[in-house]
């Protein structure tokens, strides 16, 4: 704190001519002392504002500093992932982090420490030992292409806006339908917020496929429709279906085999039961790459039944789209290139920084049809260029963010075989740990075979439930082991896993390998820790 912050602005410039005559150097925030005059100024400082230039050069550069120190503390190890604190604690403010908001403009200096604190409280989704999400990892590449995405700030509605991103766009798609196999002459599609909102323009473009007169006349034109997803799907699909008005009892979960994949019999006869119950089945949502488990549905089996049934065949391949990339595993996906929709996620095993994601329609027109309202104020058909490349009305939004530009500038720096390699490695890393796990009378796996993809689940097993007869007694001990491990990794912020029960079994954690900084010593670090955590519950 420098007493001169008390000042008015005038009084400021005043004093700071004496103030900083006196000292030659010194060091703030990893800066010359020289600089700090940034220190002394107000936002209104900045550019456009007149001779704002070398202020916001100098505030810039500050806030870079802050990244850098931020970036080198998450990628070491001996770092904590997170300085945990609870919710109230936030609120009421921590070490003058005030998240309150003021009336009046509060100086760069106070900014800037603003910037430092969101960083120091929040969790370092980069950190080696951070595993619990399928996103996760900090690639640098990707993180400039954000930054630079948010000094353009665009808007990806037309081409007139965002001329670069636009085109970039359609090169990515298209690069992303030849991998999943579909024909020169087909494929459509955007990248939307999520794989959530991916999954709901799936069904969303199904429903028109089949009955294109909703878009006019509305749900009362239909009959009672329903759709099929597996029992270890995503829960985004039931939320499209509320969204969409078909309702959630219109989701029809169809029975999985014990390692998680849709079993197609099954699906069979659901579709089979729906129609003899007057239902109208239109749509079926497989999964390449459930969330827990990490199964694959075999996607051959279901495109057989929605040919044999003409129902559209969705594959939501947000998590394992990226197997696509692997010559050494992307058999897991075959079939895909039957489907008629595809959600893939490159913010997830590909690591490109949150958000990106893609929903690919395999028949060209489709979505504009399904979406465009032609508003005459962006969508003029006379512009001077080609409006194909005016994308915004395929969309249920209207401003769209741009999320293309850091994956474009990730597959120019690693190509294919760059994201190849890192697959693998993941892949490799599950292996490890599944074997590792299988050698320790402590660990139990949920699954016994070598796992299919990154997921890892297992239960750990403190010293005195061994001795408990498998049971319902030891069931529910045994519920309570990985929330409080969890608890106090959180609290000492040595690493991060997540858990969750799954049908009839009881809680149990769930490792997942997305991460490009984690290593062996992690996995051999992490095991250690939760056998240090845990050994005395």
């Amino acid at each position: 704190y420098f007493p001169f912050f008390d000042l008015d602005k005038e009084q400021m410039r005043k004093k700071s001519v004496h103030t900083f005559e006196s000292t030659e150097k010194d060091i703030f925030f990893g800066t010359l002392l020289t600089d700090l005059v940034v220190y002394l100024f107000f936002p209104l400082d900045l550019l456009p504002s007149k001779d704002g230039q070398d202020l916001t050069e100098s505030f810039l550069l500050h806030v870079v500093d802050i990244l850098l120190h931020y970036i080198q503390k998450t990628f070491d190890v001996k770092s904590k992932v997170l300085d945990f604190h609870h919710p109230h604690q936030l609120l009421e403010g921590l070490d003058g982090f005030s998240l309150e908001l003021s009336d009046h403009p509060e100086s760069l200096e106070q900014l800037l420490v603003d910037c430092t604190d969101t960083l120091k409280y929040g969790v370092k989704t980069g950190h080696p030992r951070f595993l619990n999400q399928l996103s996760s990892g900090l690639d640098v590449i990707g993180l400039a292409g954000e930054w630079l995405t948010a000094t353009a700030n665009a808007n990806m509605f037309t081409y007139e806006i965002a001329p670069v991103f636009t085109v970039m766009e359609t090169i990515l798609l298209k690069k992303m339908y030849e991998i999943i196999g579909w024909g020169e002459t087909e494929g459509d599609g955007l990248f939307s917020p999520g794989g959530s909102i991916s999954n709901l323009y799936g069904i969303l473009t199904a429903r028109y496929k089949q009955y294109p007169e909703i878009k006019r006349k509305g749900m009362t034109v239909l009959p009672g429709i329903v759709l099929f997803v597996s029992e270890q799907g995503h829960y985004s699909v039931k939320k499209a279906a509320a969204i969409l008005g078909i309702g959630t009892d219109n989701v029809i979960e169809v029975k999985c085999d014990e390692r998680g994949k849709m079993i197609p019999a099954e699906l069979e006869k659901n579709i089979l039961q729906a129609k003899r119950k007057g239902q109208t089945p239109f749509c079926v949502t497989a999964t390449a790459g459930s969330t827990v488990l990490g199964a694959f549905d075999p996607l051959q089996d279901v495109a057989d039944i929605c040919e044999r049934h003409n129902l559209w065949m969705h594959v939501d391949a947000a998590w394992g789209g990226g197997l696509l990339l692997s010559r050494n595993h992307s058999y897991k996906l075959s079939g895909i290139e039957r489907a008629n929709s595809v959600t893939w996620n490159p913010h997830k095993l590909m690591g490109v920084p949150l958000q990106c994601s893609a929903i690919l329609i395999r028949e060209k027109g489709l979505l504009e049809a399904c979406n465009q309202m032609q508003a005459g104020y962006l969508f003029q058909p006379d512009k001077l260029y080609n409006v194909d490349f005016d994308t915004g009305d395929k969309t249920i939004q209207c401003g769209r963010h741009v999320d293309i530009f850091k994956l474009w500038l990730m597959w120019k720096a690693k190509g294919t075989s760059g994201f190849e390699a890192q697959i693998n490695r993941y892949m490799e890393l599950a292996k490890y740990f599944y074997k590792v796990l299988k050698k320790k009378d402590n660990f139990k796996l949920v699954l016994d075979a070598e796992p299919e993809f990154t997921n890892v689940c297992f239960w750990y097993f403190p010293p005195r439930l061994k001795h408990i007869p498998k049971g319902f007694e030891r069931d529910q001990e045994l519920q309570k082991i990985a929330p409080k491990i969890k608890a106090q990794m959180l609290e000492e912020g040595t690493a991060m896993i997540s858990y969750q029960p799954c049908g009839d079994k009881v809680n149990f954690f769930r490792m997942v390998f997305s991460n490009p900084a984690t290593r062996q010593t992690d996995v051999d670090y992490l095991i250690d820790e939760i056998e240090r955590l845990g050994k005395d519950l």
